[in-house]
């Protein structure tokens, strides 16, 4: 089964879900989730829970746990904030390059699922009537303790952003496009380096080649360990092409130990 989570302490979370249940047919079923109603379409299970979703570490198990399922992939429905405000619609992959500040463990990586992830900027990008920012966001926060493919899909960045309608509705749909979709996709799969939080040209170049991004590690991530990039690549779904490097945005301690992984994998060596 493929799993969407929202949360109760999330406006966009609630945003979301309600597009969900009102443009398609999730039924209610006689099962709950942390003490609400779990909802059904297709091979969809909705659910919700009342905590803060980037602290909800071995969700997969306890899915398991209540409802005696095995999710294929979990896709987060949640809130983005920023200091900026700046109305965005974004996606990305949890985990920590270092220190976990917001949820999860140190130096610890979700499975980043590259194709869903790219269905999700490709539809957002051709959904978003708002002309809000559409982006990857680097490799960041909780959960990181999960055992199946995820990510987040996400309304950012204030409360008038969180609540807005249309919003909602694109990022409902996305994230069922998402799901029909992924594992029929066909891309070139690589992970990220340097660049900014909101991975400007890997965006690019998502939006524009066959590239798919997994995990991306923006400049205030390095130096980053050869450990470390060795586990996002074996922390994605799918085989890994190559790894990606926004030369002007990486330090030159990280951009040459990059190469030297790629040489060792034998992996593409994808220098912007």
């Amino acid at each position: 089964m493929k799993i969407i989570t929202t949360t109760s302490v999330d406006l966009a979370s609630m945003n979301i879900r309600h597009k969900l249940i009102e443009h398609f047919e999730f039924k209610e079923i006689e099962q709950e989730f942390d003490g609400a109603q779990v909802y059904r379409w297709k091979d969809i299970i909705l659910l919700t829970t009342d905590k803060e979703m980037i602290y909800y570490d071995n969700l997969d198990r306890e899915i398991a746990k209540q409802l005696n399922i095995t999710p294929e992939i979990i896709i987060f429905a949640s809130r983005h904030s920023s200091q900026q405000k700046l109305p965005a619609l974004t996606t990305h992959v949890t985990g920590n390059w270092g220190k976990a500040m917001y949820g999860g463990r140190d130096e610890s990586l979700a499975i980043a699922e590259a194709r869903a992830m790219k269905l999700a900027l490709l539809k957002l990008h051709e959904l978003n009537t708002l002309d809000w920012i559409v982006c990857y966001e680097a490799t960041h926060h909780g959960p990181s303790e999960l055992e199946v493919p995820s990510l987040f899909i996400e309304i950012g960045s204030s409360e008038e952003e969180w609540r807005n309608d249309k919003a909602g509705e694109i990022v409902a749909e996305t994230i069922v496009h998402v799901l029909e979709n992924y594992q029929k996709s066909k891309f070139k799969i690589a992970v990220g380096i340097g660049g900014g939080h909101y991975a400007p040209k890997q965006t690019k170049v998502a939006l524009n080649s066959e590239l798919a991004f997994s995990h991306i590690a923006a400049k205030y991530a390095h130096p980053l360990s050869k450990e470390l990039l060795i586990k996002a690549i074996n922390r994605t779904s799918g085989r890994v092409h190559g790894i990606y490097v926004d030369w002007k945005g990486s330090r030159g301690e990280t951009k040459q130990m990059a190469r030297n992984i790629a040489e060792e994998l034998d992996l593409e060596f994808i220098k912007d």
